[in-house]
């Protein structure tokens, strides 16, 4: 429920979501949902967008904020008042590893130039999902991360942390809190912005030696948030794969992973 540094755990059962919403309300909140959707991603677009209508920050504000190298394919979806789709046209990469890695710097850039100006707090999640139960404003907090379903029951010793002493997404085997999803971290604008900064400056210093961290920005995440201690944390509710086997599993999945083929989807044909 609470971590060594005070920091709550977000599961069902531990907040009152009618108070909190009030407080948020009264705040007049707005909210951004960063996705990427490049190219073969955008299939998962509607169906994200779609739930996201339905279960997402259901009474507030939200700018959905859609990362893509192709606008015109951005489908049509009915929206709430007081939501809206922002197109953001971003390059396209040959390497899905190169798209995984550029979102930090992306992020960073539209935060500084954009976001700033239009919403108090950043969503950045992953585009192939769907939600499944509400997710609403127990999330929003300074900076917050997610436990990663397939580590939030083990050990430190089995964390997928990087570990060569040359990148600087290393962690050494003596430290680490918990292990935390790429796939969904958020924040004010600015504690994003501070996040994303770090990550890309790390990931480039990295690329001048030809590394890449074992799960590239994921990696990077959790080195920052070692050192940069959220303020709350995620349970796997917020981000649940019904394909990781685990010996306990949450009550509720509020956002779930999409079942695809990686080797069809991450193909490596060049870009157009």
């Amino acid at each position: 429920m609470m971590t060594p540094w005070f920091a709550p755990i977000i599961w069902e059962g531990t907040y009152n979501l009618k108070i909190l919403n009030e407080q948020f309300r009264l705040r007049n909140v707005s909210i951004g949902l960063t996705v990427f959707a490049i190219k073969k991603y955008m299939t998962f677009l509607k169906g994200f967008l779609q739930t996201a209508e339905r279960y997402f920050m259901t009474g507030h504000r939200v700018n959905y904020y859609i990362f893509t190298d192709r606008v015109e394919a951005i489908p049509k979806v009915k929206l709430r008042k007081g939501r809206k789709i922002v197109p953001l046209k971003i390059q396209n990469y040959l390497r899905w590893q190169d798209i995984s890695m550029r979102r930090m710097e992306t992020i960073r850039n539209f935060s500084q130039q954009q976001f700033i100006h239009e919403v108090e707090y950043l969503v950045c999640v992953d585009v192939d999902m769907i939600f499944r139960h509400p997710v609403g404003v127990e999330i929003l907090s300074e900076l917050f991360g997610t436990l990663h379903p397939a580590f939030y029951f083990a050990e430190r010793d089995i964390f997928t942390y990087e570990r060569r002493p040359d990148s600087q997404a290393y962690i050494p085997p003596e430290e680490g809190d918990f292990y935390y999803a790429g796939g969904f971290f958020g924040g004010t604008v600015a504690e994003v912005c501070k996040l994303t900064e770090m990550c890309h400056k790390a990931i480039m210093m990295d690329k001048e030696k030809n590394l890449e961290a074992v799960w590239h920005d994921e990696s990077h995440l959790n080195k920052y948030f070692l050192y940069h201690k959220p303020t709350k944390i995620l349970s796997p509710e917020y981000l649940w794969d019904d394909n990781i086997i685990s010996p306990k599993k949450p009550k509720i999945k509020r956002f779930l992973t999409v079942g695809k083929n990686h080797s069809a989807i991450r193909n490596k044909r060049r870009a157009v």
